[in-house]
């Protein structure tokens, strides 16, 4: 048999043993049942989801530099280093 598209590359699993604080495995469990999967499922998604958060969040930290950067007002350069600030140190 010959496809004409590359079979999907299954990726290696790791186990892996993690403790969660009983709050948090409440959560993950009433998720799990809500939306018919795993627990391991619904970890591994929040898990990923996070990852793409915190490359969007250094994403947006890098605009905003570069916006700093190149900007020539100083009531734009105020309001970006404000955010800045926020985005490293919090509120």
């Amino acid at each position: 048999m010959v496809y004409s598209d590359p079979m999907p590359i299954t990726e290696k699993t790791v186990r892996q043993s993690v403790s969660l604080p009983a709050r948090v495995a409440r959560r993950v469990n009433s998720l799990a049942k809500a939306s018919s999967v795993s627990a391991n499922r619904i970890i591994v998604d929040l898990i990923e989801s996070g990852f793409e958060a915190r490359e969007q969040e250094k994403k947006r930290f890098f605009e905003l530099a570069d916006r700093l950067v190149h900007s020539r007002d100083s009531e734009d350069q105020k309001r970006l280093k404000a955010e800045l600030a926020r985005m490293t140190f919090g509120e």
